[in-house]
């Protein structure tokens, strides 16, 4: 593995929901965000070169530390377990705790690793909803679609765009050994199956478009900003959770 940076960048507290929505479409695996002194917020993420760069061309004011010895340790220390509607998420160097439904995801594949709180509120929403069949839009890791297992959908169908996020997501769930049928799928272009209940955890604009094309009772969305809301005819709001700046939705058909 590349050397490890720790890249951290320093926003007013005013504009730290953009920055936190920016900082999430460049690293999906999640950041390290810490209060300062006054009116400011750091965010910081472990990535390489390549993800430095990135950060870089969306941000002025960046700070680089190169993370040396024992960096392996500080970077799965970065990556903890989390519970979210009653499911434990976490790395596969982490012990679940007895009794209680568990994912087991691999951070170093960076397509969602569960702990990002869209991810933890879109669980919390599913697992208050009743059961039956289920439609993870833009899947991602699947880590959504392998909760929803343990939370008792059934049957699962998982959708991505990214041909490599669908096989990720078969990998993972193949490593916490459940089934799932996973497609490789547009959800803005192609047609969706009809399902009880669908989520989809992306940005605004995909959401609003993935909602136009559903045929489902209910649907959890995420992805977006507390200030940010979908409104798409044919669907009404039904409960929503906060929580650090994100919001997550229930909509019910209308």
């Amino acid at each position: 593995m590349d050397d490890l940076l720790r890249v951290s960048i320093r926003v007013d507290t005013a504009d730290g929901e953009i920055a936190r929505a920016r900082l999430l479409e460049l690293e999906p695996a999640g950041f390290e965000e810490l209060e300062t002194a006054g009116c400011s917020l750091e965010l910081a993420v472990y990535t390489d070169a390549t993800g430095l760069a990135c950060v870089r061309e969306c941000f002025e004011d960046v700070s680089v530390t190169l993370v040396k010895a024992g960096w392996q340790e500080a970077w799965r220390s970065f990556h903890r377990p989390v519970i979210a509607g009653g499911v434990w998420i976490g790395p596969p160097w982490e012990v679940p705790p007895r009794g209680k439904p568990a994912v087991v995801i691999d951070p170093g594949l960076a397509f969602g690793t569960g702990a990002h709180v869209t991810t933890r509120l879109c669980l919390e929403l599913l697992a208050r909803q009743p059961r039956g069949s289920l439609l993870d839009v833009g899947c991602g890791s699947g880590v959504l679609s392998i909760a929803a297992i343990h939370l008792g959908f059934d049957p699962i169908i998982a959708v991505d765009n990214d041909p490599v996020a669908v096989e990720v997501t078969r990998g993972n769930a193949a490593a916490n050994g459940v089934a799932l049928d996973v497609r490789v799928v547009d959800g803005i272009t192609a047609a969706l199956p009809a399902v009880d209940v669908a989520v989809a955890n992306v940005l605004l604009e995909p959401v609003i478009a993935i909602l136009g094309r559903l045929d489902a009772a209910i649907a959890v969305t995420s992805g977006y900003l507390t200030s940010e809301q979908p409104d798409v005819e044919g669907w009404r709001p039904s409960e929503r959770l906060e929580l650090d700046g994100w919001a997550a939705d229930v909509f019910l058909a209308a």
